[in-house]
Formats: C-alpha cells, sequence, structure tokens
C-alpha cells in the first residue's frame, strides 16, 4: 500500500474540543479501515501543525477520501501528501533522468 503523511492544524472547533482530541482519533481511525486507509501513528505536535498522521492506503483516491473526510468533520484542516520508502525512492531515483543524462545519450561513444 502507498505511504501518506497528514499534517493537521485544529479549526476553532477543534481546539475548542481539545480534550476530545484522543477520542476523536482513535474513533476515527477505526472507521477509516473500512475505507482502505491503515493509520500507523498519530502524533500531537507544537508548531505550526497540531497533529501529524502516517498512514497507508490502498490508492490516491482512498487517501483523498481520506483527508476530505476528516477535514468535513470540522475539526482540523488536512495537508497530505505521498510518501516513499527508502526502497520505493531507490527506484524512482534510478528512473530520473537529468539534463546531462539526456545530452550525454546524443553523444557518439
Amino acid at each position: 500500500m502507498a505511504k501518506y503523511v497528514s499534517l493537521l492544524t485544529f479549526t476553532d472547533t477543534g481546539i475548542k474540543n481539545l480534550r476530545k482530541t484522543t477520542a476523536r482519533a482513535e474513533a476515527f481511525a477505526e472507521r477509516i479501515k473500512a475505507k482502505g486507509i491503515n493509520i500507523q501513528y498519530t502524533l500531537w505536535t507544537v508548531g505550526q501543525y497540531d497533529l501529524v498522521h502516517f498512514f497507508e492506503a490502498e490508492s490516491d483516491t482512498a487517501a483523498a477520501t481520506f483527508a476530505y473526510t476528516l477535514s468535513a468533520l470540522g475539526n482540523v484542516r488536512t495537508n497530505t501528501m505521498r510518501a516513499y520508502s527508502i526502497d520505493e525512492m531507490k527506484e524512482l531515483v534510478d528512473n530520473v533522468e537529468t539534463p546531462y543524462d539526456l545530452i550525454r545519450e546524443g553523444e557518439p561513444d
């Protein structure tokens, strides 16, 4: 499954209901499993973002559904991005072509 990171900030409603944040997170994680989402970690943070979710999804559509569903509940705003493991990144990097690579392909041996 593809990996994702979601950075969350509390809305006014979410911060007013701060005492319920852990219960909401547990309930949401359980419910979203049926949509093909596995939340691996939820961390509360201090700074620009209030929470971070690390999760896996069966597809980009499932990940988008996760983000929109979470935002629609009204307690947080999300900023979700695709994340890559070291093995996935090795594969990506192996396929990257730089301008130098493209120029070199045109040079005679």
